[in-house]
């Protein structure tokens, strides 16, 4: 095991549907490569090392896109390979490993205050939701949603699907669903699909990749 320090060198993996991307302390550009559904958590572990084998970190924040419960992962994911429930990244990274929701991760390095309602519009929809500053994963893009869930028309295969401006419907129709149901005193959307909403609702604002960095960092700081 690598020596703890005061204020430990962060390695943030952000684990998503279509690429894993990795930021270290001191480290000014992130790296990545592609994920998709052959990716094991075995996998995971060996590409990160070796994409990252001159960076130096003492401790990892994972961010994972599945259910994680009391910092293990409770479910397989959607878009990637198997094994992850039960996998032990501690020992295979050989440092403390610290795993939250992927959009838990970029909710919490976008919050700012108050009640904060995060929508991811990546691969598929993520959802997190922070009230003074305790992050709540969520699962919403799973709800049942027209003939399918939130996911299957806001997610990347809608956008394929619906193209842009049928899609973008959709995405304000879940927003202003969402709304209602949580009342947030402001709605971050992030995602690599994110830009693609040319305008955005009141009381919302455009997040970003480097949010999930912030977030990984965040977990480390508590």
């Amino acid at each position: 095991m690598r020596n703890r320090r005061s204020s430990p060198r962060v390695l943030v993996v952000d684990v998503g549907g279509s690429h894993v991307k990795m930021l270290a302390t001191g480290e000014q550009e992130p790296r990545r490569f592609p994920s998709g559904p052959k990716l094991t958590p075995a996998k995971l572990v060996a590409k990160v090392k070796r994409a990252t084998a001159d960076w130096k970190y003492d401790v990892v924040a994972l961010g994972y896109p599945g259910s994680v419960l009391h910092g293990r992962i409770a479910a397989e994911p959607f878009n990637l390979g198997k094994s992850w429930v039960g996998f032990d990244f501690e020992a295979r990274f050989d440092c403390p490993v610290k795993l939250i929701n992927d959009a838990a991760m970029q909710a919490l390095g976008g919050y700012r205050n108050g009640r904060m309602l995060f929508l991811g519009l990546g691969t598929g929809l993520g959802t997190a939701f922070i009230v003074a500053g305790n992050v709540e994963p969520m699962e919403l893009g799973h709800l049942p949603y027209r003939k399918a869930t939130f996911e299957d028309y806001v997610g990347a295969r809608g956008f394929e699907r619906l193209g842009k401006k049928k899609w973008t419907r959709h995405v304000l129709a879940v927003i202003d669903s969402l709304r209602a149901a949580l009342e947030p005193d402001e709605i971050l959307i992030g995602g690599g699909n994110a830009p693609k909403l040319e305008e955005l609702p009141p009381d919302c604002r455009r997040g970003g990749n480097a949010d999930a960095f912030a977030g990984g960092f965040r977990l480390w700081k508590g």
